[in-house]
């Protein structure tokens, strides 16, 4: 009774591991058969299937487990990698925009703050003299100026200003000490210009220096 019931567990081992038991042929099925009947007649072999059976499905979980794992694994290095590629991205639009200032900053002729020969100026002109020639004075210092023109008075200039305003304040400082025809004129690289040409919306409706 024992033998069969062993026979018939090695068949239902069999064919539950299978699935194919139908789909064999009639040589294959007595093949099978007799090697059901050689594990009824040895029980331990059948005992050491079943174990190396368990054992391979153990495994096999494992490696699947392991497997989930390294997936889960490869998945977070793909998020990191696109997240490296995104600050890539960026630090790349970032360069980009900085060569492109880089090369504005280049093209853009730099002023030198002292350099009173370029752009426009405002110069404190403090009188016109006929008999005194201080040409001599004018080389070297930016701040003492003037107009030398034949058969003209000399023009005679202190100061020199970026901003208006600060020429303006220089203006009334030179009249509170006396100097009562101080007043502002303008220059454009060099050249004397008209004060309107300068400062038109910047003085609004003061009335143009020169005429005070």
């Amino acid at each position: 009774m024992n033998n069969r019931l062993i026979l018939f567990f090695c068949l239902a081992l069999i064919f539950s591991t299978t699935n194919t038991f139908a789909q064999l042929s009639k040589q294959e099925k007595k093949e099978w058969k007799k090697k059901a009947k050689e594990f009824s007649k040895n029980p331990a072999n059948l005992k050491s299937l079943t174990e190396e059976k368990a054992a391979a499905e153990s495994q096999v979980a494992s490696l699947n487990q392991k497997l989930t794992q390294l997936q889960s694994s490869v998945s977070d290095k793909d998020a990191r990698l696109a997240e490296l590629e995104d600050q890539l991205s960026q630090t790349r639009a970032q360069l980009t925009t900085a060569k492109a200032e880089l090369t504005q900053l280049k093209e853009t002729p730099v002023i030198n703050p002292m350099d009173f020969s370029k752009g426009v100026v405002f110069k404190v002109q403090i009188g016109a003299f006929k008999n005194k020639d201080l040409a001599k004075y004018f080389e070297n210092n930016p701040n003492f100026g003037g107009e030398v023109k034949e058969g003209e008075p000399q023009k005679i200039t202190i100061g020199i200003f970026r901003d208006y305003w600060e020429a303006d304040t220089f203006k009334k400082y030179m009249r509170e000490m006396g100097v009562k025809d101080a007043w502002i004129v303008p220059y454009r690289d060099g050249q004397r210009v008209e004060i309107k040409d300068v400062l038109e919306g910047v003085v609004g409706d003061k009335p143009a220096e020169g005429t005070n």
